[in-house]
Parts: C-alpha cells; sequence; structure tokens
C-alpha cells in the first residue's frame, strides 16, 4: 500500500477534479503490476495496473490507496475491471466519499465472490487526497493559506518592503505547494501592491493552476500581470456588466458573489469553486483578505514560513482580526507539521473548531 500510495502521488498536480489514485498487483509475493491516475478523463489506476499485469492478474491481491469506482463517468466502473481480471482480493486504504461510490465498489466486487478489506493506511491517503474528501464531504475545496512572516509576526515593513524575508528553499517549498493546488486565490490589495504572476516557476509542473483574484468592486488593473498568460477567474460583488464582458472578451471568469455588506461572498465562493470541481485552494494574500478568510471560516490549514528575524510594531502583520477580550474567544490551530526548510521554520497548523480540526481529528 506503501508503494500504492508514493504511486498516487506522481498525480499530485494533474488529477483534478479525480482523487490522486495508486494501484499495485501482488502475486505470490511479487509486484505484477502497478500504476497511477494520471489526469481526468484518462485510464484509473487499476486499469493502468491490470494493463501491465495481464494474465498475472488472475488471483492476485490489488492494493488500492481508494475504494475502486463503480459507476460510469469518463471511464468504465474499475470494479468490473478486476472483477474480469479475475484478481482474488481487493485491499483498499479508504471507501470512496463520492456518493455516486461511497462503498458500492467494495460491495460489487464482494458480490462477485472477490475477498476485500479497507482502511490500511487510511490516514496517508486521506491526507493525499484531502481536498478531494473535503469537496465530496463538505461541498467545499480544501483551502490552505500560505504566508511568510518574521519572527514577530510581520509580513513586510511598514512601507511595504516584503521581498525576501525568508529564503530561497523556502521560496521554492512554497511553489511545490502551489503546484499541488488547483487554484491559487490572492485579493485585489495584493494585485495593485505586489502585481504578482501567481504562477508556478520555481518548481517543475505539469499545469499552472487556475488564479483567482478576490476583487469586490472590479478594480483589476488592465495591465495586471496577473491578467496575462492563462485566463483567470475573479470574484466580484460589483454588476458592472461593460468591465465584466471587457473581461471575460479576453478570456477571464467572473463571478458575480455579493454578500449583504457589498463586499464578495466568501462562503458562496468556497461553494462555487467546489461546483467548478476544484479540490484544493492556495491562498497567498495581505492580511486583510488573510483575515477576511478566516473569520469566514473558510480556511482549513496555515502554511506559514517563519524566518529568524524582527522588523518592530510598526511592520505589517499577518491577519486583520477584530480585537478580542477573552483568550477564549481566540482562533485555535493544531499543529499539524513542523519542520526546518533552509535557515526558516515552516508551520502547518489546522483550524479547530468545537473542539476539531476541519480533517475530522479531535484537537
Amino acid at each position: 500500500m506503501a508503494r500504492a500510495l508514493a504511486l498516487a502521488a506522481r498525480g499530485l498536480e494533474t488529477t483534478s477534479p479525480n482523487p490522486r489514485v495508486g494501484c499495485v498487483l501482488m502475486k505470490d509475493g511479487q509486484i505484477v503490476g502497478e500504476g497511477w491516475h494520471r489526469r481526468a478523463g484518462e485510464p484509473h489506476a487499476e486499469v493502468h495496473a491490470l494493463s501491465m499485469a495481464r494474465g498475472a492478474a488472475r488471483g492476485a491481491t490489488a492494493y488500492v490507496t481508494l475504494e475502486p469506482c463503480s459507476h460510469f463517468g469518463r471511464t468504465p466502473p474499475c470494479a468490473d475491471a478486476l472483477i474480469d481480471a479475475g484478481v482474488g482480493r481487493v485491499v483498499a486504504a479508504m471507501e470512496d466519499p463520492n456518493p455516486l461510490v461511497a462503498g458500492r465498489g467494495l460491495a460489487r466486487l464482494r458480490a462477485a465472490g472477490i475477498l476485500t478489506e479497507h482502511g490500511l493506511l487510511q490516514g496517508e491517503a486521506r491526507e493525499l487526497n484531502i481536498g478531494f474528501v473535503s469537496r465530496m464531504t463538505r461541498g467545499r475545496p480544501w483551502l490552505r493559506l500560505k504566508a511568510a512572516s518574521t519572527l514577530d509576526g510581520k509580513t513586510a515593513l511598514n512601507n511595504g518592503v516584503s521581498q525576501w524575508i525568508t529564503g530561497e528553499a523556502a521560496r521554492r517549498d512554497g511553489h511545490r505547494w502551489r503546484a499541488r493546488a488547483c487554484a491559487i486565490l490572492t485579493g485585489i490589495g495584493t494585485v495593485r501592491e505586489d502585481d504578482p504572476q501567481l504562477t508556478v516557476r520555481a518548481v517543475p509542473c505539469e499545469r499552472q493552476p487556475l488564479r483567482i483574484v478576490v476583487d469586490a468592486r472590479l478594480d483589476i488593473p488592465p495591465q495586471a500581470r496577473i491578467l496575462q498568460g492563462e485566463p483567470i477567474l475573479i470574484a466580484t460583488a460589483a454588476e458592472d456588466g461593460a468591465r465584466i464582458r471587457a473581461l471575460e472578451a479576453d478570456g477571464h471568469r467572473v463571478e458575480v458573489l455579493p454578500d449583504a455588506a457589498g463586499k464578495v461572498d466568501l462562503q458562496r465562493l468556497m461553494q462555487a469553486l467546489a461546483d467548478r470541481g476544484l479540490n484544493e485552494i492556495h491562498a497567498e494574500a495581505g492580511m486583510k483578505l488573510n483575515g477576511s478568510l478566516l473569520r469566514a471560516h473558510c480556511v482549513d490549514e496555515l502554511l506559514l514560513y517563519v524566518a529568524p528575524m524582527l522588523v518592530g510594531d510598526a511592520a505589517q502583520g499577518l491577519f486583520r482580526l477584530p480585537e478580542l477580550a477573552r483568550l477564549d474567544d481566540a482562533l485555535r490551530l493544531r499543529i499539524h507539521d513542523l519542520r526546518s526548510i533552509g535557515n526558516d521554520l515552516r508551520l502547518l497548523a489546522r483550524l479547530v473548531h468545537g473542539g476539531q480540526a476541519p480533517d475530522g481529528q479531535s484537537s
């Protein structure tokens, strides 16, 4: 199963909106076939493994990181392919959270006389597809908010200078997280102040994630670098028909999602992104949008790079959040991972609501 998970990770950047899945066929203590799902619309992991195994698949054990599908989508059901190949046993790391499957794949295998099990390395399998699980079970993507700060929690000097707080290794690592995401989200403030491209450049990447800008008044400058290259998605509260038509004529997409205050309704935005089949969202924004995402309960985890430097009180902070009178009202997080990246520290922490983090684990 560990080998199957390693294979599944090869599709980290390319399978969306599908999950990342790997499969290994074992017979008489030997691997006779293996494969992974490479991109949506192409054969699933089980099909690649069966193609490699050929006749050796009969009587073999299939280790697959996600329950084999039982429905017709872009490709036929993998459960049927395993049955037709005559495998003797199927071990799935986890059941498929997709309501179209949700146990039906394993049930179909059992009805055909194939032994089934699930739960082996389930935690690792869930982590690999945490965005897909989120979209299937909560109707919204998994949102990871990335930021780089000094040891005293500052993201830029008061004059806006921020390049570079962290070192090259941390910046390259941040691009790896960009690469695995379905989309990169930022705010209009960051577009105006930093004019970013928001593309994956520091590491190899088979496809560029969709870029999303939250722009309530539709103020995005026509010359902004983010409008160059592949089309972007703009979330706005403005009903500016002429501006929307101009952007859409250039290939960009606009979602009008106003809330009662005339801002972008961030919860509705998350639902709209799920409807587009986006599993993981990587947010890189300023303290204003960072705070808004946290207050709207859109953030699932923080990816924070901390540099060993101090820049003082006047510098810009991480999040714009209301003042608290009680510590009991503070946002709570659970540390998920902590490690050194070059000379900097990388912290992955998950928000805790009601004693539970969004990955289902208790605080």
